[in-house]
Order: structure tokens, then sequence, then C-alpha cells
């Protein structure tokens, strides 16, 4: 079923979502990879402050190419989402409610997804310079000098996703093989 959402996300939307739900995602979302989630991990674990505030947030895992002359930003592919599990429990229990990327996440992180009411988004592999397209503006907020995953604050209109795992639990990428062995 298609939805349309927006961001920050309300406990409604994430409420009726469900695995393999198609969404069109507007509003704002942030951008952070792999050396901004390790960065943004041990400044909380030392109990100092982090660029952006997580509470009802979409964090979407990419790193950006630079952007061609009148467009907001340059090919906008997901990346694999697992190089941030060790982060994502810690994060989603502060607040995060949203994490679009590819691939599949840990049993850890479907448990904090789940205890917290949150959700995770695939976007489609190979087709960052359409997901582009949906991407209004784009501005680094914090960790410039990390280049292409330095933080970014994005508007977005009407960006694609489908729904791997709501926030009950169930998970597109078991249901889909169980669904096509039958």
């Amino acid at each position: 079923m298609d939805k349309y959402i927006q961001a920050p996300l309300s406990k409604a939307d994430i409420d009726s979502l469900e695995a393999g739900d198609y969404v069109y995602i507007s509003g704002t979302i942030f951008v952070a990879r792999d050396a901004a989630h390790k960065r943004m991990f041990e400044a909380i674990q030392k109990k100092e402050s982090i660029p952006m505030e997580f509470k009802n947030q979409i964090i979407y895992y990419m790193g950006p190419s630079p952007a061609r002359e009148g467009r907001a930003i340059g090919s906008a592919g997901p990346t694999t989402a697992s190089r941030m599990d060790k982060y994502t429990p810690l994060f989603l229990d502060m607040g995060l409610k949203g994490m679009i990327g590819k691939g599949k996440r840990t049993k850890e992180v479907q448990e904090a997804i789940v205890r917290n009411g949150a959700v995770y988004f695939a976007a489609v592999g190979g087709a960052g310079a359409l997901l582009s397209q949906k991407i209004v503006s784009s501005e680094v907020i914090a960790y410039d000098g990390l280049g292409a995953e330095a933080i970014r604050k994005l508007e977005v209109e009407y960006f694609p996703a489908v729904v791997v795992i709501d926030s009950k639990g169930n998970n597109l990428y078991e249901t889909a093989v169980k669904e096509y062995c039958t």
C-alpha cells in the first residue's frame, strides 16, 4: 500500500506503517554514516552534546556525491545499514524514530525498533541519481571535515522508500522469503 508521511515522524504515522508498505516521505531528514555515527556515539558516552536532536527524526544512511550545478545534491543512494548497527540501539533509545538504508539489521537493532516504536525503511540501491531528484535542499550541519560523511540536513519531497521493519517487529526481509517459498 502506498502511504504519504511527513518527517519528523509522528506516532500515528509510525503506527500506521506495515512491513512492505511503499512510502513517500516529505519534510526534514538527516544524513549520517559510519564516521558521524561513531563521533556522536563517543560524544554521548562522554556526556558531550551532539549536533542533532534524535527525537522523532529519520536518519538516512547515505554519502552523497558532489552536486551538479543547479541541483541540491549529487547522487544520493543508500549505504548498507548494518555498518551503523553498533550505534543504532542507543540512538533509538534517545528518540530516533526512523532509518533509511539498505540491507538487513541485527537482532539488537530489530529489538530496539520494537522497544522504541520506530521503523526501518529501505531505499533502492543503485538508484541514487533518481533519489537525488526528491531532495529539495541539502545543508551540512556538523562534522564538515568528514566530507561525504558529514551530517546533513535534507528537505525531501515524496522521497520513496519501503518499510522493511515496522514498529511491531514485522520484517519484510523475513516474510518475503517465507512467502516466496510457499
